[in-house]
């Protein structure tokens, strides 16, 4: 991570291309200070990183309770916003090729940005409204939300007791980290503290976290073993509406409008960020915001009743929102969260007509009916586990194993039947353009349901047809079949290159015209441009062998066409 320079202008985008292949992750540290009746300040460091005015009013709003919360004392939480249109991206920067190896739960979405928040309210009578308030707000792209929570846990408490050096100090420090190559163990210095961490590669086997262990330090550093990046405590989260864990998935599996509901920042944030996860391996493709407030910009976008709900999922805490809101169709209410000491009662799902103030009772309000009959036996587990005084994380753990059974249940005979699109390899010929792959067939697919189903894999009884057909239609199907379409046109690109290698072409040039063979070897070159561009799926030596064939037919060719065409492109 690096909290160096980026521009709005070109010039920035130059500098943020030049930050990429540094191998750093771009951040920047904010200071937000309330001191009411006035607006929020920020204060941005390091001092010559910029944000837009509207990326500005968005942090300063959301880096504080925006309700009577009460909430005294330390608070963390977390916010997403969108970027600003017009910023200008860099092209193959080094963080774009460290992205291709993360889970695809765990890629940047350009469009957003993250703003991790450690918020304090303590009494002050010294200052007008008797409280003193401010915010220290990370700002990234990378969803690492265990990573950064603990990172201000380390900095922030320190911050508000020093002075705005205390954070030059910490940019210095986040200055000195390593590329954030996934399947390395990380070591990041902060403040006197070295954090241990290993960030997910799409390699690793789903469900599976290797332990980064903790070594003594040499030196009078302290070591901390981070076990995540970006997990929450999933079972502390839906602990207040654990009965219906099950329709849930559903809900955020097909990208239905879901608000939630909380007391607080912290509550909000950590529910929302538990649904989305909910249905990892599968990335959730529609927005969500952890925290939204009033003052978020597209608070009118998301509020208004001249159109139906759109496919997001938003956590609030402003009671405003209780009527602002009570048209979407399926709303959490949760009360505060706390670490189970005996088994929650079972709350029926509620009406939305009764859902008349945040001050109602906490339970699921929605008309939906589930397409699948309930699994008690989760249930039964978690009640056991509460009964038990099994600890939390144990209980995190078999929720999300249940979760990821029951998503990949669903989803590989999706993957089986998408497979099945591929062309064979001996319709690949050298001497034509790829094969172009099958078109998806809903009819098709549902027909493969009848023996390749999830019944396969998961005992679960009821309408899993309906919940595919359903699922089709949604923006989630949406953005994982274009993933999978793009995996499988760069390895039909890639195997394509491996026929073209596998060929004399010096051979065949001998037996075309100068002509056919210039143009050839442009096209050759335009493959291997294509192949580092798209980073395709292509073994180093099939790349090597394609310059030589390259080399070979060009020195081939008349002494004038050499010239020309070794300074034409790269081999």
């Amino acid at each position: 991570m690096n909290c160096g320079k980026q521009q709005v202008d070109e010039e920035g985008a130059e500098q943020d291309a030049q930050l990429d292949q540094g191998g750093h992750v771009r951040s920047r540290l904010v200071s937000v200070n309330r001191c009411l009746p006035h607006a929020p300040e920020a204060v941005i460091y390091p001092p010559h990183s910029k944000l837009t005015d509207k990326e500005k009013t968005n942090i300063c709003y959301l880096s504080f309770p925006d309700s009577n919360s009460g909430c005294l004392g330390d608070t963390q939480f977390c916010f997403r916003f969108r970027r600003s249109p017009g910023r200008k991206v860099s092209l193959c920067c080094f963080l774009d090729q460290l992205d291709r190896d993360l889970p695809v739960y765990l890629k940047k979405d350009p469009a957003y940005y993250y703003g991790y928040v450690y918020f304090r309210q303590v009494r002050d009578k010294s200052l007008k409204r008797g409280y003193f308030q401010k915010s220290l707000v990370l700002i990234s792209k990378l969803p690492y939300v265990h990573l950064f929570r603990t990172m201000l846990k380390q900095i922030a408490p320190e911050y508000f007791e020093k002075s705005e050096a205390f954070l030059e100090a910490v940019c210095s420090d986040v200055d000195r980290w390593p590329s954030p190559i996934p399947g390395k163990i990380l070591h990041l210095p902060i403040m006197g503290v070295i954090m241990k961490l290993r960030i997910p590669t799409y390699r690793d086997k789903p469900g599976t976290t290797p332990i980064v262990q903790n070594m003594p330090q040499a030196d009078a550093q302290i070591s901390m073993a981070l076990p995540t990046v970006h997990e929450v405590d999933l079972f502390r989260c839906f602990c207040p509406v654990f009965f219906h864990i099950q329709m849930l998935w559903e809900l955020v599996l097909l990208g239905e409008p879901l608000v939630v509901m909380a007391p607080s920042p912290s509550e909000s944030s950590e529910t929302v960020l538990a649904l989305v996860s909910c249905i990892s391996p599968l990335k959730y493709c529609s927005d969500f915001r952890p925290y939204f407030t009033i003052h978020d910009s597209e608070f009118k976008e998301y509020t208004t009743r001249t159109q139906a709900p759109p496919s997001v999922i938003l956590g609030v805490t402003n009671p405003f929102f209780a009527k602002t809101l009570q048209h979407w169709p399926h709303i959490i209410r949760i009360g505060d969260i706390k670490l189970p000491g005996e088994v929650p009662k079972q709350v029926k799902v509620k009406k939305l007509k009764n859902l008349k103030t945040l001050d109602s009772k906490p339970g699921v309000y929605t008309s939906y009916k589930p397409y699948l009959n309930k699994d008690e036996e989760i249930v039964k587990q978690l009640q056991k586990g509460v009964q038990q005084k099994r600890p939390t994380e144990a209980q995190s753990v078999i929720l999300r194993r249940y979760f990821l059974e029951l998503t990949e249940s669903f989803i590989i005979p999706l993957e089986r039947y998408v497979a099945s699109l591929m062309p064979l390899q001996k319709c690949i010929s050298p001497w034509k353009s790829p094969p172009q792959l099958r078109q998806f067939s809903q009819d098709e697919f549902m027909k493969t349901l009848e023996k390749a189903g999830p019944q396969l894999t998961s005992g679960l009884k009821g309408d899993w047809i309906g919940l595919y057909r359903h699922f089709l239609k949604s923006p989630n199907f949406d953005g994982w079949f274009r993933s999978r379409q793009k995996e499988m046109t760069q390895k039909l690109e890639a195997l394509h290159l491996e026929a073209l290698c596998n060929e004399n072409l010096v051979f065949w040039s001998q037996k075309h015209s100068e002509v056919e063979t210039v143009d050839l070897v442009l096209k050759l070159k335009n493959k291997l441009l294509q192949a580092d561009r798209e980073q395709l799926p292509v073994k180093t030596d099939t790349l090597k062998k394609l310059r030589a064939h390259i080399n070979d037919i060009i020195l081939a060719l008349p002494d004038d066409l050499q010239d020309i065409l070794l300074k034409t492109g790269t081999t």
